[in-house]
């Protein structure tokens, strides 16, 4: 496996696959792997030639600096997980390679109302320093194809627009959100829990299945409370939101969406997690 840091050098790989006829996966990632993002690089072999994947840790998506600050760099067990796993190669850039022009770091990109809900409404311009990061990445690597998990539902809505907006002929691939045996969602932060923490972080995806559970029983709105109240005795709960899943909006009755999805955010101790349920 390649290991790139810097752009140049990724270039010359892809134009050389390009030359070659190859087809190209792309797994952009912050690093601290887990099986969620190997599961991404596996999707991406069975259907490119070449599989790269990215992890660089995007400062301007984070609106916190200490969450910046304690995000887990993990590069060399990083590095051994996506090798084994047959990725062809890694672009690991330093912030100054990403972003050598302070000016590149000001773009704006508006997606309407699907960027000011839930984690648009949490996170002021996190989405936007998504984008940024996502498109200078997709320049770089040029995938026909790129793969993302569910788990983080608003940024895949977000780089599905992304890609409209530029009218690029990039395939995006959203796989399903891969879990613990115990249900919870695989997360990089994750690991920020302490022993009691993680025991309880279950909850978090037990409520989100309760709402399924109770779908035909109750309307969206009462489900919504439920978890909170539940959610509520040891998590501090930013959101439970019942949205259809092509608007991302609130819907406050089972008719207005034919495909409900609900997402939640909330802080267990000073993590804070975020999940969906399709229901």
């Amino acid at each position: 496996m390649f290991v790139f840091e810097r752009k140049t050098d990724l270039n010359q790989f892809v134009n050389q696959a390009k030359a070659d006829g190859k087809t190209i996966g792309f797994v952009p990632t912050m690093g601290a792997l887990h099986s969620g993002h190997l599961a991404l690089v596996s999707a991406a072999k069975e259907c490119c030639s070449k599989v790269v994947a990215s992890i660089f840790v995007n400062p301007l998506q984070f609106n916190n600096p200490d969450d910046l600050k304690k995000y887990p760099r993990t590069f060399e067990s990083d590095k051994i997980m996506l090798e084994d796993a047959g990725c062809d190669a890694v672009f690991f850039p330093a912030v100054k390679e990403m972003y050598p022009n302070p000016d590149e770091a000001e773009d704006v990109f508006n997606f309407g109302t699907l960027e000011t809900v839930m984690e648009g409404a949490s996170r002021p311009g996190h989405f936007n320093g998504v984008a940024i990061v996502v498109k200078k990445l997709f320049d770089l690597v040029q995938p026909d194809k790129a793969f993302f998990g569910k788990k983080d539902f608003q940024q895949l809505a977000i780089i599905k627009a992304l890609v409209k907006q530029t009218a690029s002929r990039i395939q995006i691939i959203g796989l399903d959100t891969v879990r613990e045996e115990d249900g919870l969602a695989m997360s990089s932060r994750n690991r920020r829990l302490s022993k009691q923490e993680r025991e309880d972080a279950v909850e978090l995806s037990q409520a989100l299945n309760i709402i399924k559970k109770n779908k035909n029983i109750l309307e969206p709105a009462s489900l919504e409370t439920e978890a909170v109240n539940m959610l509520s005795k040891k998590f501090r709960v930013e959101y439970v939101q019942i949205i259809d899943g092509h608007s991302l909006q609130q819907i406050t009755n089972w008719n207005q969406s034919n495909y409900p999805v609900v997402c939640a955010a909330a802080f267990i101790g000073d993590v804070r997690l975020i999940d969906n349920l399709e229901l």
